[in-house]
């Protein structure tokens, strides 16, 4: 038998970088810095240089040769993230507080998704359907890398617009950009025939998907809620586990794609729903805590895993990608958004934050590997290395100064008094 100790396998290797990229990108930066700022791209940053000392450790992981890998990680992440972004919501307000939600959704969201679209095909060259799939990949902003930007756990309370705002639109924006992902798919197996496609994806895609995740979702939220905090003397109400929130998950969005309807705004629906039957309980803060928790440690891994990926992108990139991944987040982002908050009760400074904090992350991974293992895209390496791009600069960008931007935001609500006046509600004091 072949004598194989001291052997360097791949596997070990790999967890071996894993766990240093972990340990640096959370150590070094409070050993450097007073305030140290998001480590999202330490984390991408450690990753790529593993690779790049290791480059076999990640053959088997490509995501242009796997997809499916990256598909149910982020999914994972994506779905536990949305259900705890419901539950952090502790007073939904009135129109008022939700109109620049509904506007960033109805406008800046398709703005964006047409601008990338256009950039992809124009600049990069991309077929349509690529370039729609683009658009709608890149679209939305992400409610796993822009916690520090959303507002806080349960029951705290100061909620200001600005952090609701961004809250509300991640936690929805996912789900809804799925359409114009079935869109890209249509177009890539069908043609740009509208005739061939238009109706089916209306009704289908856009119509039916949409309802059935919101309904059941809110269905399953509402049940959730009665079973897990009434009646008052429920022991799983004063002390369940939290992994009664991964229940929560799984069944909305498992039930809601059975039925062929949007998970991802089933789960935020759930969470949302879920909270509203008892607002001030503190199971949702057991809840919260737990989801958190499974997504901190799943995203980090995957943004290690992504980094590390990166150098096995670079021969697909080029000058064109690298413009459409720095066109987004400083031009076509904030001027979308800025046009999309136009009529919207924000001060001018409120509505810049949220206009250029659209951090793009996980959910894009999810979104191209579920396009990627449904239909064959010409520009698929093209596609991975844009979006890879894209989020690495967008770590760097939104991460590296999201700290300081909400410490001013919430020194100039404070200032000016109770944000919740701006929201015409009174949020009671928490017990």
């Amino acid at each position: 038998m072949e004598d194989a100790r001291f052997g360097f396998d791949a596997y070990h290797i790999l967890l071996v970088a894993l766990g240093a990229s972990l340990l640096v990108s959370y150590w070094l930066p409070h050993l450097l810095v007073r305030r140290p700022p998001a480590a999202t791209a330490f984390l991408m940053a450690c990753g790529m240089a593993g690779s790049l000392l290791f480059p076999g450790i990640v053959a088997g992981i490509n995501p242009t040769e796997n997809p499916v890998i990256w598909e149910f990680a982020a999914e994972i992440v994506v779905i536990v993230v949305l259900f705890a972004t419901g539950l952090r919501i502790d007073d939904l307000g009135g129109r008022r507080l939700w109109w620049p939600t509904v506007r960033l959704l109805a406008i800046t969201m398709p703005l964006t998704i047409a601008a990338v679209a256009l950039l992809g095909w124009s600049l990069a060259g991309m077929t349509v359907g690529g370039a729609i799939l683009l658009g709608a990949v890149l679209a939305p902003t992400d409610p796993v890398l822009a916690g520090d930007l959303q507002i806080g756990p349960p029951l705290e309370g100061k909620e200001h617009p600005v952090r609701f705002a961004l809250t509300t639109e991640a936690g929805l924006n996912d789900g809804l950009a799925f359409p114009f992902v079935y869109l890209a798919l249509h177009v890539a197996s069908q043609g740009s025939d509208p005739a061939l496609w238009l109706a089916e994806w209306l009704a289908w895609d856009v119509l039916y998907r949409i309802l059935v995740g919101t309904v059941l979702g809110g269905a399953i939220g509402w049940l959730l809620g009665r079973i897990l905090a009434v009646p008052a003397w429920n022991t799983v109400a004063a002390s369940g586990p939290g992994v009664l929130a991964l229940a929560g998950v799984f069944l909305a969005y498992g039930l809601v794609e059975l039925a062929e309807g949007y998970g991802f705004i089933a789960a935020f629906v759930a969470g949302l729903v879920c909270r509203r039957v008892e607002a001030r309980h503190r199971i949702h803060q057991h809840l919260h805590s737990f989801a958190s928790s499974i997504e901190h440690a799943i995203t980090a891994i995957l943004l290690v895993l992504l980094g590390s990926v990166m150098p096995s992108l670079w021969p697909y990139l080029d000058w064109s990608h690298t413009v459409i991944g720095f066109g987004l987040i400083l031009v076509v982002r904030p001027i979308a958004g800025m046009l999309g908050l136009l009529a919207s009760p924000l001060s001018l400074r409120a509505r810049a934050v949220v206009a250029i904090y659209g951090v793009r992350g996980i959910g894009s991974l999810y979104y191209l590997g579920y396009a990627s293992t449904h239909v064959e895209f010409i520009d698929d390496g093209e596609l991975w290395a844009v979006v890879a791009f894209t989020i690495f600069a967008s770590t760097v960008i939104h991460g590296l100064t999201a700290t300081a931007t909400v410490e001013m935001l919430d020194r100039e609500y404070a200032e000016r008094g109770s944000p919740e006046s701006d929201r015409g509600v009174e949020i009671p004091r928490r017990e």
